[in-house]
């Protein structure tokens, strides 16, 4: 076994780049792995410029101080990089990678187009300047429409079409900038298109690497992949926690992705996306959550969601919304032992293998199988 994957080897030196509400659960779990030491906090803001990372994320003190200066975190010493700005900046990602750092990222890089583009180039000459690898991972796009498909296809004997769907109601949802200026609720329509909003291309690109993998991975032959984007207005004005959202402006987003191999569909993504607890009757209705459904032999469908709990009755509808924020956050710190053992490039879930918790049970022993 290489130096990485030994257990005993001294813990992964990590930097945490960006404290928002997935890098900062990211940071919380960097202080509580047995097989990570934080090594620096990149942070964008004047006000927690200088804050102990400990503070920043609710943890004791760490005596490593938040910093604002990008030149400084490239030049640290690390193993990795957790990568989780809400503004993914790609030369960002190659300065990390040339500097001789592993980058974990939660934005963006799911998996590579199936013909090089310079996107794809840059990436690729970054991690062999460096000698390091990057992968992008999740909740979704990641785990719900990567990693999960490949878990249940391994029960197939042959495939027929995979089709995951997402449904989630923004509503409760309490960032103004990610919500109307970003995604464009509450906008009018003309202003929401992909035509019209760069963050819809950006977004939807990401969601097309995931059928792109699953088409390599399971031989679907997929040559194509046709978007398809649809949107609703709110037929009244409501106060959602976000803002308000004005009667006329776009309340339901709706995104599908088919993956198509001789104009017919191998692989479909759904998200369905609304705001202010409006919802078309003519869209479909699946349970709030992320569902995966693959039609073969045998055929399998399951569905999850992200809860702050299942029966702990405190736990309040806040608590309930930052549940993805860690699950996403602990797909990217889970990943970073396997990321660091890894050749260098890009690598996708299919090449890092499941991750698993590194930190389990928060009462068992240090020689728990966790370890």
């Amino acid at each position: 076994m290489s130096e990485h994957g030994r257990a005993d080897r001294p813990p992964y030196r990590v930097i945490q780049w960006a404290t928002g509400s997935v890098g900062r659960e990211a940071l919380r779990a960097i202080l509580m792995h047995p097989r990570l030491a934080l090594a620096g906090v990149l942070v964008h803001s004047k006000a927690k410029h200088g804050q102990d990372a400990g503070e920043l994320c609710g943890m004791p003190a760490t005596g490593i101080l938040a910093t604002r200066d990008a030149d400084a975190i490239v030049a640290c010493d690390a193993d990795c990089v957790v990568y989780a700005p809400r503004r993914a900046d790609l030369d960002e990602v190659c300065a990390l990678l040339r500097s001789g750092k592993n980058v974990v990222c939660t934005p963006f890089l799911f998996h590579r187009r199936p013909h090089a583009d310079a996107e794809t180039r840059k990436i690729e000459e970054a991690c062999r300047d460096g000698k390091r690898s990057v992968h992008g991972t999740g909740i979704h796009p990641g785990f719900a429409g990567m990693v999960l498909p490949l878990a249940l296809s391994g029960m197939s004997r042959t495939i027929e079409h995979v089709r995951i769907e997402e449904r989630a109601d923004w509503t409760l949802y309490d960032s103004p900038r990610i919500t109307f200026d970003n995604m464009r609720f509450g906008h009018p329509p003309e202003q929401a298109t992909l035509d019209a909003n760069p963050f819809a291309r950006f977004n939807a690109e990401l969601f097309e690497q995931q059928v792109w993998m699953l088409s390599d991975v399971l031989g679907a032959g997929v040559d194509e992949v046709r978007i398809v984007q649809e949107l609703s207005v709110a037929p009244e004005s409501r106060d959602v926690r976000a803002g308000r959202l004005e009667a006329g402006t776009v309340s339901g987003q709706r995104y599908r992705w088919f993956g198509l191999r001789d104009g017919a569909s191998r692989i479909e993504i759904e998200a369905l996306w609304t705001l202010g607890g409006f919802y078309p009757e003519d869209w479909p209705k699946p349970r709030d959550g992320w569902t995966v459904s693959i039609e073969g032999d045998p055929s399998f469908r399951t569905h999850f969601m992200s809860l702050a709990s299942l029966g702990r009755r405190q736990a309040t509808i806040d608590d309930h919304v930052q549940a993805a924020s860690v699950a996403t956050a602990m797909q990217a710190v889970n990943s970073i032992p396997a990321l660091c053992e890894a050749e260098p490039g890009w690598r996708s879930s299919l090449e890092l293998g499941l991750p698993r918790t590194g930190i389990g049970f928060v009462d068992a022993k240090a020689d728990s199988p966790a370890d």
